[in-house]
């Protein structure tokens, strides 16, 4: 991942777990809020319940003449003491303060709440009830701590998805980029040999070496030169081109095209022969041209050295032959992919002149197939009898 990839991703990254993080700390906000609110009801209800029924106690034990016997109650969260008419302690269970404020009827110390009611019965020797709890304080705790796990499990299960999500979403702009860099790498490697050569061929020309010999390899390679150039062109405007259909003999386009490329391969000694029988189209001369071009341009381009193309054209179909590396059967599937070259490939190429014939094809309805093994050469055909003029004839006439 280069640098900008990563700043990209951790932007990506801060934004979407920054902006989650803060809506959930609301959610939790407001659960807390009506948590406590709760809690605090419940805790009132608790502590009112306990003071009714001590007073309901000392009255009924004052009212039967019984000595009133304290007694703790079975929630540990609720203690009380009592206090006379003089605040003399009677009875005490207390954990949170020795000392009652016997003023107030409600107070807060430390983690303790302490509820005071005044009896005010004058025949009753107790006064005050005092109550203390320490029940939300404690519980309040609980709920912090448990929004505080549920914040942070909730923090890293965002990451995580945020992760992968922007890895995902990274994926194939990286592809992108990748097909781009390696099409410049590419384009600069193709270039440099039909320039070297071009080059080289000037120099010992102005030298009066090999005239004749050098202006063939001035022509090819400045023909490789164009040939580069309107692939690449086409390749990125063809979207903003029209279609100019018209009739025309297939055969002529071909023969064209040989005559074009023989120029060309004759840095590597490879000789295209043809064999071509009448077919007039009706389509986009332009693009049956590249069609042409690009399937005898990978001929030439994955032939060995000293070697033949043979171009046909028979019963509507183009077929194009060489006897170079091949292709693998796992290839053949990904072989007219835009950008995607073969395992074995050391001739260069940007691996767009395939994509350029698919694309074509599949616009006019024509049916391309490919037939190839590995060391031995590959075939391919493209049947044109969508767009004759004529009978159509049938694709298996390939092989007679």
């Amino acid at each position: 991942m280069n640098k900008n990839e990563k700043k990209a991703l951790i932007s990506f990254l801060t934004i979407y777990i920054g902006s989650a993080i803060f809506l959930i700390s609301i959610m939790l906000y407001l659960y807390y809020n009506n948590e406590v609110r709760m809690l605090k009801e419940s805790c009132s209800m608790e502590i009112t319940s306990a003071s009714m029924e001590i007073k309901s106690e000392i009255l009924d034990s004052y009212m039967k003449n019984k000595r009133f016997i304290p007694k703790e109650f079975a929630s540990e969260h609720v203690r009380y003491a009592l206090y006379d008419k003089n605040k003399k302690l009677l009875y005490s269970s207390l954990q949170g303060e020795r000392y009652v404020d016997l003023s107030k009827s409600k107070y807060v110390k430390d983690i303790y709440d302490f509820y005071i009611i005044k009896l005010n019965e004058p025949s009753v020797p107790t006064e005050y009830i005092v109550l203390e709890s320490c029940r939300e304080y404690q519980n309040t705790n609980k709920l912090k701590i448990y929004i505080l796990i549920v914040l942070i499990l909730s923090a890293v299960f965002i990451g995580l998805i945020a992760y992968f999500l922007a890895k995902i979403l990274l994926k194939p702009v990286r592809e992108k980029v990748e097909h781009l860099d390696r099409f410049i790498k590419d384009s600069a490697h193709e270039l440099n040999t039909p320039i070297s050569v071009l080059l080289t061929s000037v120099s010992m020309l102005k030298k009066g070496k090999k005239p004749e010999k050098m202006m063939k390899y001035i022509l090819s390679s400045s023909k490789q030169i164009s040939q580069i150039y309107n692939d690449i062109h086409f390749s990125a405007f063809n979207a903003s081109n029209e279609d100019v259909i018209e009739e025309f003999d297939l055969k002529d386009l071909v023969q064209e095209s040989v005559d074009y490329f023989n120029d060309i391969s004759i840095t590597k000694n490879i000789e295209i022969k043809a064999f071509l029988d009448d077919c007039t189209l009706l389509m986009d001369k332009t693009k049956t041209q590249k069609i042409v071009n690009n399937l005898i341009s990978n001929s030439v381009k994955y032939s060995h050295n000293n070697s033949i193309v043979e171009v046909s054209l028979k019963n509507n179909i183009l077929s194009v032959k060489d006897y170079g590396i091949g292709i693998s059967k796992k290839e053949k599937k990904e072989i007219f992919k835009r950008y995607k070259r073969g395992s074995n490939n050391i001739e260069g190429g940007f691996g767009i002149g395939l994509d350029i014939v698919k694309r074509i094809s599949s616009e006019y309805n024509l049916k391309l197939y490919l037939d190839s093994t590995l060391d031995e050469g590959s075939t391919f055909y493209i049947d044109f009898s969508s767009v004759i003029i004529g009978a159509k004839c049938d694709i298996n006439d390939k092989e007679n």
